[in-house]
């Protein structure tokens, strides 16, 4: 897990983007997703965001997030599929019926969460957190405390992961089933295994504040860097094609 965030090398245009022009990048085509409801558009955007990972050899944690993404985004969708219905009748429900409407509104919502996911994932994992504290604190002019805690709470997620998975198997091994039930039933199991993950978060969470003031954390200013991030012409143009991307996306869907 430890890779998870980690600085991939590579000669693409990615790379070499300023941090600040990443993330907004990235922002900004998520609230384009967002802001679309054309399934067409989406799944275009999900098309582009494979196409950058290509281009940054990252099409198999992308794959891997997709996954991820969709067998989450299914829960959601079936609540919308029995609670909104719409569209021609399918199948009649005692408190309504599943409609043409509910399976395309649904559809949309699982697209829109995997093509809203992908392009920030992307841009942290082709930038340096450290980057991208130091981007934020000399660019965006953001207090250096802020900034820290921002990348802390995205270096952790990979941690607090290893954690639960620990956490899990060692209930596996002492005899408890995680795969057999219902739903209800996993949750049942799962959420006593919350009170030691939460304990050894506060744990490292306690560890890195203390090892952060004995290494004079509030003594640091946008000065104490030395690296530059200066904005080039590659920046320029990729913020303005997400840009028009977001033209786009409001316009299909207003218009």
């Amino acid at each position: 897990m430890s890779n998870f965030m980690e600085y991939v090398e590579g000669e693409s245009v990615l790379h070499r983007m300023n941090p600040i022009a990443k993330l907004v990048c990235a922002i900004v085509l998520c609230v384009a997703c967002f802001c679309s409801s054309s399934l067409l558009f989406l799944l275009g955007m999900v098309a582009a965001g494979f196409a950058l990972a290509a281009a940054s050899t990252l099409v198999g944690p992308t794959l891997g997030l997709a996954r991820a993404v969709l067998l989450f985004s299914l829960i959601l969708a079936i609540i919308q599929v029995l609670s909104t219905p719409s569209g021609a009748l399918l199948v009649a429900l005692p408190w309504g019926y599943i409609g043409t409407g509910s399976l395309l509104a649904a559809a949309t919502t699982m697209v829109r969460l995997v093509a809203a996911s992908i392009p920030l994932y992307i841009a942290l994992r082709v930038t340096k957190l450290s980057d991208i504290t130091n981007a934020l604190v000399k660019v965006a002019h953001v207090p250096y405390r802020y900034a820290f805690t921002f990348t802390s709470a995205i270096r952790f997620i990979p941690l607090f992961m290893s954690d639960m998975r620990a956490i899990t198997e060692a209930q596996t091994a002492r005899g408890v089933n995680m795969d057999e039930g219902g739903m209800a039933h996993k949750i049942r199991l799962m959420a006593p295994l919350c009170v030691p993950l939460l304990v050894g978060s506060v744990r490292k969470v306690n560890a890195s504040a203390l090892a952060a003031e004995m290494r004079g954390f509030g003594l640091r200013t946008a000065e104490s860097g030395y690296d530059e991030y200066a904005f080039a012409a590659c920046d320029y143009a990729g913020m303005a094609a997400s840009i028009a991307l977001l033209a786009i996306a409001i316009t299909v869907t207003f218009f």
